[in-house]
């Protein structure tokens, strides 16, 4: 059977469990974007990434939108991603999405004139200790986390007091991945990060996130909270100017952003393979990105 568009998502999130609000939630964000699509007469369906039994070539389009184990099981992702774009189009890209997983790409914005926030980044097998990074680049209070990574896996703010107790698990990180640290940005801890959601180059709408009491994390996987922002013409601007330095065509994106401690508007990260979008905030960006991916298939 062939649909217009599949609707990509974990598999543990395949069904609705009506007792648990993650669940539900999950479910109404995914069934915005379905109905949205099939609003506009498209044949549309919901599968897990890893569904074996399917063939990707009797879709005309993949739309990524809560496949949130591809981190943990990258191994097994990558080359279902490459298989899967020879077969049919990919939304967000493949192209885009090997772009988007490895933060380097920070620099790269960086070299365009984006503002980010300030990144170092130690690359594997780097034989310097924690202790000595943070010296040599003159971080007093630092986030140390992999250059790819996803809901704060191994993420952790280090300063010279702490960096003793973090060497061991630094060491045997370095020796696998690429690692980061960027300088503490503390309006973190006073005003939270803020996320514009930015569909076919515009902006349609922005939350707020915030740590609990005691914690620097937003993520909502770590007791952070969500919030209703009203986005300022200059963080509507900014976040629109850093998709449009992307190398790629990014039907959508979630532009992650804080005032750093320069008080200026900084990129933290641009979530571009499978951010959550909060259309539960806004159900109209819905129709925002079902129209974009009409006009990519000429629909």
């Amino acid at each position: 059977m062939h649909f217009d568009v599949v609707v990509l998502t974990d598999r543990r999130l395949l069904e609705l469990e009506h007792g648990d609000w993650y669940s539900q939630q999950v479910h109404k964000e995914d069934g915005l974007v379905l109905n949205a699509l099939a609003a506009r007469g498209l044949k549309v369906c919901r599968k897990a990434w890893d569904d074996s039994e399917f063939d990707w070539r009797q879709a005309g389009a993949l739309l990524f939108r809560t496949t949130w184990d591809y981190f943990e099981r990258y191994p097994e992702f990558a080359p279902w991603l490459s298989a899967a774009s020879q077969a049919t189009r990919l939304f967000n890209s493949a192209g885009l999405i090997r772009w988007n997983i490895d933060k380097h790409y920070l620099g790269e914005l960086a070299q365009k004139g984006i503002n980010t926030v300030t990144t170092h980044y130690i690359e594997k097998h780097d034989p310097r200790t924690l202790r000595q990074v943070l010296e040599q680049n003159g971080i007093e209070d630092a986030i140390l986390k992999p250059a790819i990574s996803g809901s704060a896996r191994h993420t952790y703010r280090v300063s010279p007091n702490n960096a003793a107790e973090l060497e061991c698990i630094f060491a045997k990180l370095v020796q696998q991945e690429a690692m980061m640290v960027q300088p503490f940005q503390h309006q973190v801890l006073v005003q939270g990060e803020i996320s514009l959601m930015v569909l076919d180059g515009k902006v349609s709408h922005a939350i707020r996130k915030t740590p609990k009491h005691g914690d620097f994390r937003v993520q909502d996987d770590h007791g952070g909270s969500v919030h209703e922002h009203r986005a300022s013409d200059e963080e509507t601007r900014f976040a629109e100017a850093a998709v449009a330095a992307v190398p790629h065509d990014v039907l959508y994106a979630r532009v992650d952003m804080v005032r750093d401690n320069h008080a200026q508007l900084a990129i933290m990260e641009l979530e571009m393979i499978e951010p959550e979008l909060f259309f539960r905030f806004h159900p109209e960006a819905a129709e925002q990105l079902a129209d974009g991916i009409c006009r990519r298939l000429g629909r």
